[in-house]
């Protein structure tokens, strides 16, 4: 494998009455939330996403899915913790993280540094390695018409360095 991986990811999910919305593990005060098993965090759902693809470990469902109830309503935090372990696991850190939100309302910027943060714990990466970008579709489609919000992702990974030890006989 290369010392170099990118993984691309991507999640939508509906907006619904009476859900919470949940991005990046921050619940923003909206009179609606996202639709799905877990807590339906589209942000960390597309990073899982994209880390996992970066190595070939498949998507988020493969690992986490909504056919278990063990992961009902669980916070899509302790999953993207836990792919960040399986990316450890197989020898690799994370460069970066570089997502959009694209959402028409509400307004998210004021809630980007605190999703950084979370997601620099769950990762245990350096919150400057993390890029989160919030924006409209202008009203287009059904992002634009309210009815669900999309996320892209982006991830580098780098091989750790191998160790200085002669290899075993």
């Amino acid at each position: 494998m290369s010392n170099l991986r990118v993984g691309l990811g991507y999640d939508v999910h509906r907006l619904a009455p009476e859900r919470k919305l949940i991005l990046g593990g921050v619940t923003i005060p909206f009179e609606l939330g996202l639709l799905g098993h877990s807590d339906a965090d589209a942000l960390c759902h597309a990073i899982c996403d994209s880390l996992l693809g970066a190595l070939a470990l498949g998507d988020i469902g493969s690992h986490f899915p909504d056919t278990d109830p063990h992961y009902a309503g669980i916070s899509s935090l302790l999953l993207l913790k836990e792919v960040g372990l399986m990316i450890k696991g197989k020898g690799y850190s994370i460069s970066n993280v570089d997502t959009t939100i694209v959402m028409q309302k509400p307004k998210l910027q004021l809630y980007l540094p605190e999703m950084r943060e979370n997601i620099s714990t769950a990762l245990a990466i350096k919150i400057s390695e993390i890029s989160i970008k919030a924006t409209t579709s202008e009203r287009m489609g059904f992002v634009g018409r309210s009815e669900g919000v999309a996320v892209h992702a982006v991830v580098l990974l780098q091989r750790e360095k191998l160790s200085e030890s002669p290899p075993l006989s």
